[in-house]
């Protein structure tokens, strides 16, 4: 089977499902992005053992669950309130990843000390990065999703009234799923866009030192596609967005994406390795797969947090 049919096929065996969780969103997108993170994380491990560290994976796992789990802060925090009957004191978003941070660096470090893995430094270093180039950035792609919740949300711009009925938390919860899909559709065209723009017209080496077989033609036809995807997804289904926005988006997933993607192989050609994992035929691993996601993700969350619904 040709590298392209086998990608063709697992994409259309998985992107139905994907986009199914991606549209009922809350604990289903958080399981589906843990899933993704947990995944990622022991193709990073096993990249980072090829050089010769030993990062903590399980430390690893547990920090960044917590992370994503943070983004999550809204959700249980009225879930659990419903659950009790009565109001459990959490603590703000930004101090829940503050303080899963601060006790991540203390407990690595002081597991460091009963570890026998060669050099401490390297270790640790490579636990760290795992730990907020993963767990936090997919944190983010949970966050753009939640951010369609009624506490996160502008809902008295966008309904006239802070207290929406049935209907409109219906309609918000439509928004989420749709934005959540279009950012998804619009990394995954912008890939197919750079592969094929690439494969017909590329002829200058985009970052030949990283990724040998990129153009500069492919990149564009990239962000093209992408741009090109967020402005019909503003069009048809993200009313709440202005087109200037939705270019932005598009924009952002076109070059901060693609760069995403030459970060991971850099690092997989620093580790000597192709692919990150050979889980999914065409495609390579599931780090391979989400590397634009991974990337994109904290950006999208600002632009839509401090900008779109300022």
């Amino acid at each position: 089977m040709s590298n392209l049919a086998a990608r063709v096929i697992v994409a259309v065996v998985a992107v139905p499902g994907i986009l199914l969780l991606a549209y009922l969103g809350g604990y289903f997108w958080f399981l589906f992005v843990a899933a993704v993170f947990i995944a990622a994380t022991v193709e990073y491990a096993r990249m980072c053992r090829a050089k010769g560290a030993w990062p903590q994976t399980a430390s690893i796992v547990v920090g960044g669950l917590g992370l994503l789990a943070a983004f999550l802060h809204e959700r249980l925090g009225m879930d659990a309130a419903a659950l009790t009957g009565g109001q459990i004191p959490l603590p703000l978003q930004w101090q829940a990843i503050v303080w899963v941070s601060l006790l991540f660096v203390i407990g690595v470090l002081t597991a460091e000390l009963f570890r026998d893995k060669d050099s401490a430094l390297l270790n640790a270093a490579t636990t760290f990065l795992g730990m907020f180039y993963l767990g936090l950035c997919l944190g983010a792609a949970v966050g753009i999703r939640e951010i369609f919740s009624p506490a996160e949300f502008p809902v008295s711009r966008m309904f006239g009234t802070a207290f929406p009925d049935t209907a409109q938390l219906a309609q918000l919860s439509r928004w989420g799923g749709a934005m959540t899909i279009a950012v998804l559709a619009s990394i995954w065209l912008c890939d197919t866009a750079a592969y094929f723009g690439g494969k017909a017209m590329g002829r200058h080496k985009l970052f030949e030192r990283v990724s040998p077989k990129k153009t500069w033609e492919g990149a564009v036809w990239g962000f093209a596609g992408a741009v090109g995807t967020m402005a019909a997804a503003q069009a048809l289904a993200l009313p709440f967005l202005s087109v200037v926005d939705a270019l932005v988006i598009g924009a952002m997933v076109g070059t901060i994406g693609q760069i995403g993607d030459l970060v991971e192989s850099l690092l997989k050609r620093d580790a000597g390795v192709k692919d990150s994992s050979a889980l999914l035929p065409g495609h390579g691993g599931v780090f391979d797969r989400f590397d634009s996601l991974i990337f994109v993700s904290p950006a999208l969350f600002l632009y839509l947090d401090f900008v779109v619904f300022a």
